[in-house]
């Protein structure tokens, strides 16, 4: 696992154990807590949950910046996941659809799990959320053993 995966994952564990880990927030959501509750990478698009760059975003991708490891792209992606899988309408407006409660833990968890699925499809690692592989069976007996530590 790539350190900035690890690291990115470890914020998102931390926050959605404290309750800080809020959609609407560009301190608190996913790229937020990421960057560690900066606002800054809000500066790289006109609107929340769009996957187009601004010019800010432009020149900083194509000055090959990358912030805690993501490229401007990157980070656009991780939040339309976030919100996409939160159910909101993306771009984020406030006349948009919402969830009613968007702090709601098994909402927010979705909302981690598409997070955390996509930064292992980046660093091209098998997705850390799938469980599957718990549940394979082979002659009546689990395929692979539960490491317990």
């Amino acid at each position: 696992m790539s350190n900035r995966l690890e690291k990115a994952i470890e914020k998102l564990y931390v926050a959605f154990h404290n309750n800080t880990l809020h959609p609407e927030c560009c301190k608190s959501c996913a790229v937020g807590n990421i960057l560690d509750n900066k606002d800054s990478w809000k500066h790289l698009s006109d609107d929340h949950g769009s996957l187009q760059l601004n010019y800010l975003g432009k020149v900083h991708q194509g000055l090959g910046r990358r912030f805690n490891g993501y490229t401007p792209q990157e980070l656009l992606q991780v939040e339309a996941s976030f919100l996409a899988a939160c159910d909101y309408e993306l771009p984020f407006r406030h006349n948009h659809k919402k969830p009613k409660n968007p702090t709601d833990k098994d909402l927010l968890f979705k909302g981690l799990c598409a997070v955390i699925s996509f930064l292992c499809k980046l660093d091209h690692v098998p997705n850390v959320m799938d469980y599957t592989k718990l549940f394979e069976v082979e002659n009546d007996k689990p395929k692979f053993a539960l490491a317990l530590a």
